[in-house]
């Protein structure tokens, strides 16, 4: 029997899956893990480019991805759990630090102290609960990402699901993504149209902060 948390972090990896070994097809560019982000770095505990959630979340998504693909998408992974390190590094530095270098790529008309006011980063996030998947859509026809009318973690009013500033293609490309997530159990986050979490989350109050790494997850 998994164990259950309840108020705390924990190290317990026991409840969570690969989802590149789980969700076939699915395309995976995780950003932390990389230096292309919105910090500049690579963000602690991101110590291996795979994408790991939650079982429940994961039989979520892949459900979502089957649906997709019969229609000749598949999803494409930015981010899925976060551990609790890694928002701490970046509440670290949206209070502390100075460096504002990718100010132009990622927040061009916002001061990065009002990105926790404006809801783009969480003091606790959902990803840390292990429900919660930053996703978009690739076309199987051109090998490239949908156009969703803003690119992957730009903090503005544009990347709002609702936002109409954008083409009529464009919005009904976010809405196929929406619609196909929210059918298939995940609930939407109003200022970033990437952002899914699972609806009936397995730990809503537990965050966990192992590594992101498979092998900490066989271990």
């Amino acid at each position: 029997m998994r164990t259950e948390y309840r108020n705390d972090i924990t190290m317990d990896p026991s409840g969570f899956v690969l989802l590149g070994e789980f969700v076939p097809h699915i395309v995976q560019e995780i950003r932390y893990y990389s230096t292309y982000n919105f910090i500049g770095d690579r963000i602690d505990g991101y110590e291996e480019p795979c994408a790991l959630a939650a079982v429940e979340a994961a039989r979520a998504l892949k459900s979502a991805a089957a649906e997709l693909l019969v229609q000749g998408y598949r999803l494409k992974l930015f981010d899925a759990y976060r551990p609790a390190r890694a928002v701490k590094h970046f509440v670290l530095w949206g209070i502390e630090d100075q460096d504002v270098r990718m100010k132009p790529y990622f927040y061009p008309d916002l001061e990065k102290q009002s990105l926790f006011a404006e809801g783009y980063i969480a003091k606790r996030s959902s990803h840390s609960r292990g429900s919660a998947v930053d996703v978009t859509l690739l076309d199987m026809k051109t090998g490239k990402e949908v156009d969703m009318g803003s690119p992957f973690d730009l903090f503005s009013e544009i990347s709002h699901p609702d936002c109409r500033d954008i083409t009529g293609e464009q919005y009904e490309n976010r809405m196929l993504l929406q619609k196909t997530m929210v059918r298939n159990g995940f609930r939407t986050l109003d200022c970033e149209w990437w952002h899914f979490s699972l609806e009936d989350e397995p730990y809503p109050d537990t965050y966990f902060d192992f590594p992101v790494s498979s092998a900490y997850l066989r271990r």
